[in-house]
């Protein structure tokens, strides 16, 4: 289990069905796995996805980075789900 550091809180919508649920992101702490080039950070999409691999950067701060640029992976689901604020309000909305 990750020590995690952030999360967001949403509620995903599946378009098919109509039915919604929530989804809690988290971000762990990153580290260097033994033996990788490359530093790693934790990711969970519990609600949605069973396991999402860690991601990937040069150091610590570019594998949080990469780990929490979460819109881009939500806008690649839009065409499957809808993402809400737990307000209700659609996460992509201009206010």
């Amino acid at each position: 289990m990750a020590n995690w550091i952030a999360e967001r809180k949403l509620i995903v919508e599946i378009k098919e069905t109509g039915e919604r649920k929530a989804l809690t992101i988290r971000i762990g702490t990153p580290y260097w796995p033994p033996g990788d080039e490359f530093a790693s950070c934790p990711i969970e999409w519990d609600g949605l996805f069973e396991h999402v691999a860690d991601a990937k950067g040069i150091d610590l701060l570019q594998a949080v980075q990469q780990a929490s640029d979460i819109d881009m992976m939500l806008k690649a689901l839009e065409e499957k789900y809808s993402f809400y604020w737990p307000s209700g309000e659609g996460y992509f909305d201009e206010g």
